[in-house]
Parts: structure tokens; C-alpha cells; sequence
């Protein structure tokens, strides 16, 4: 019990707590140890393992200390990572998802033989010369992105679906508040 305190004591001189605060703050301690000692629970079963950690906690509780700062969050307290990969997640899905109704953009490879008349060549594609019955490779448009608008569909759903879970998880991990 007493290398509890005296850890706590360290850790209070470390942070520049006032002596006669921390002496105070020390002598609170062991007595909540000694009463928790008497019903057979431990220094550490009370407050924690790390002695250093609980004291900085306890002089932040008291206002000596300022509280370790907190994650950046929008005004309704939600983290705005959180928010952030939500909105891109969303935004990946209605960009798959048009691009999949759409059909855009669209690509193909069609062959042609030289000698053919060139009416039937689409007009965005010329001919190369070469020599007469020679294969020619062109490409005409058609669709080759639905591959990868399917894994970003996929990928946008699972994303959102994680999303949707760390949302509700935070709402249940939420200590009640009380209404103001």
C-alpha cells in the first residue's frame, strides 16, 4: 500500500503538484486504501495497476493539472475521423454505384483488315496504312471500368458497414448523461 502512495507521491512532484496538495491528495489515498484493505481488495484492484497514470488522473480530478486533451470532435462530440471516413465511404459508394447504372467510361478492342472500307470503322478510330489484308487492332469504346466499379461498390458497402457498427458502438459505450 505504502509503494502505491509513494508512487503516486513521485508522480505528483513529477507534475509539479503543490506540497501541501499532494500531501493531502496522499493522505485521502491511504485512507481509501486502508478502508479497502479492511474488506480485502488491493491497491491496485482499487485503483489500477499504474500508479502513475491514477495520480495524474486524481490531480486532473482536483484541477491541479489540466486533463490530458481529448481527440478532436464537431460540436455534437462525435470524432471527426469518424466522420470523415463515413462521408468518403459514402461518397466512394454513389460514385460505383452511377458508374455502374451509367456504363461510363466504356472501351473495347475491335479488329480490322486493311483494305476494308473505312464506313465501317467508327469514325474516332483511323485506320493505319499498311500493306493490303494486314490486321489491324483499334479501339472502340466500350465497357472495361465495371471491374473495378464493382470493388469499389463492395469496398464502399463494407466501409459503410463499419461505419455503421463504430457509430453504434460509441452510442453504446457512452456513459448516460444527465439532461442538462
Amino acid at each position: 500500500m505504502t509503494d502505491y502512495i509513494e508512487l503516486c507521491r513521485a508522480e505528483w512532484r513529477r507534475l509539479a503538484v503543490p506540497d501541501e496538495l499532494a500531501e493531502e491528495m496522499a493522505a485521502d489515498l491511504a485512507s481509501d486504501l486502508a478502508e479497502a484493505a479492511a474488506d480485502g481488495i488491493s491497491a491496485e484492484e482499487l485503483c489500477g495497476s499504474d500508479a502513475r497514470s491514477f495520480a495524474a488522473s486524481l490531480a486532473a480530478e482536483r484541477g491541479v493539472v489540466p486533463a490530458p486533451p481529448s481527440p478532436p470532435r464537431d460540436r455534437r462530440g462525435r470524432p471527426l475521423v469518424l466522420v470523415a471516413f463515413t462521408f468518403v465511404a459514402a461518397v466512394v459508394l454513389v460514385f460505383a454505384a452511377l458508374g455502374l447504372v451509367t456504363g461510363q467510361p466504356k472501351a473495347a478492342l475491335a479488329t480490322t483488315v486493311s483494305g476494308t472500307p473505312r464506313h465501317h470503322l467508327p469514325s474516332a478510330a483511323p485506320t493505319p496504312l499498311g500493306p493490303v489484308g494486314a490486321t489491324h487492332h483499334v479501339l472502340v469504346l466500350g465497357n472495361l471500368a465495371a471491374p473495378i466499379e464493382w470493388v469499389l461498390l463492395v469496398f464502399a458497402i463494407v466501409a459503410l458497414g463499419f461505419a455503421v457498427w463504430s457509430w453504434s458502438s460509441r452510442a453504446r459505450s457512452r456513459p448516460p448523461s444527465l439532461p442538462a
